[in-house]
């Protein structure tokens, strides 16, 4: 299916002087999968709540399957709510302990006025692998997986054509981690609906992604397909994040050697002028230090990136330090 689920045009999202998201565009096909990545503070999940409009953004549009919900009042958004849905990192966070699960997963139906909702919660709770008896009990009562079933649970009740997944394995045991990203694997090829999938896991990104759109201090650097984004990145940020994650086979991880940024994140409230990169970029010239880098397409694929050192056929500077000739022509990975 090639319709949009997501259109974000230009986000602005200002929390008086923090400028915490500054110019993001961002579209999700109906049936793919959309990671959004980069450090903590980037603003990622900030766009994730502007999407779902927890909060109003200070500028630009945001449209979901067409309609533009940027700017409309709670009883003007009330249709356009079954269509998108959100899963926080904390499900022990984001579960009200004072009502059963059954209350909570059949939340979004009630407040559509659907008659057949126990039948409904059942199916709902079957779907993410737990026994309908569940909903007789507490939050409380449940494993940290259990919980983010059932956060789940409920965010796809509605049937929705967007879910929104803010970092939902951060919080759980790394055992319960795989359990829960298969479960969403699952779902997203069964269901169909489009997913944005904010995490700074990038070995769950590798796995889940269609597309990755890399994130730093408020706007989007890089974004791409899955393959060329792992295989061939382009800006020096995602070079940098690439080198930082880790790898399966001990020998390469032992090898490998992280490009060393320096430097904390700036601050949102006064953003570094030209490419926001540039304080903490290796190869930063004095273009990068007081021109804003456009972002354009690079070769091919939809390959987008906001740099000055990155020629148009994609080609440019490679800031990570490779151990050996075979390191960089790893298997299943291409040539830079």
């Amino acid at each position: 299916m090639d319709s949009l689920a997501l259109e974000v045009e230009d986000l602005v999202m200002h929390f008086g002087p923090v400028r915490a998201v500054d110019g993001v565009t961002l579209r999700i096909r109906q049936g793919s999968v959309v990671a959004l990545v980069g450090e903590s503070g980037s603003g990622k999940s900030t766009v994730g709540r502007c999407i779902v409009r927890l909060l109003e953004p200070t500028g630009g549009t945001v449209r979901l399957a067409g309609a533009d919900i940027t700017h409309l009042n709670r009883r003007r958004l009330r249709p356009h709510r079954r269509d998108v849905s959100i899963v926080f990192q904390d499900p022990a966070g984001s579960l009200d302990p004072r009502l059963s699960v059954g209350d909570i997963v059949g939340e979004p139906l009630r407040l559509m006025r659907r008659k057949d909702i126990s039948a409904k919660v059942s199916e709902s709770l079957r779907r993410v692998g737990l026994r309908p008896e569940v909903a007789q009990r507490a939050p409380h009562e449940l494993s940290g997986g259990q919980r983010q079933r059932v956060s789940i649970a409920r965010a796809l009740i509605s049937e929705p054509r967007l879910l929104v997944a803010d970092e939902p394995t951060s919080a759980l045991d790394v055992s319960v981690q795989a359990a829960v990203l298969n479960l969403l694997a699952d779902l997203q090829r069964d269901l169909g609906f489009a997913c944005l999938f904010i995490t700074h896991d990038l070995s769950a990104v590798e796995y889940l992604a269609d597309e990755v759109a890399v994130m730093y201090l408020g706007q989007l650097v890089e974004q791409g397909p899955r393959a060329r984004i792992f295989g061939s990145p382009a800006h020096p940020y995602t070079q940098a994040l690439l080198s930082a994650a880790p790898v399966p086979d001990p020998a390469e991880q032992r090898a490998r050697r992280p490009v060393l940024l320096g430097d904390d994140l700036p601050s949102a409230i006064d953003p570094p002028p030209g490419c926001r990169f540039h304080t903490r970029c290796p190869v930063a010239v004095d273009t990068c230090r007081t021109v804003v880098p456009e972002r354009r397409t690079i070769g091919e694929g939809g390959h987008q990136v906001a740099c000055h050192l990155v020629n148009d056929d994609g080609t440019g500077p490679d800031v990570r330090p490779v151990a050996s000739q075979s390191q960089l022509l790893s298997p299943g990975r291409e040539a830079p």
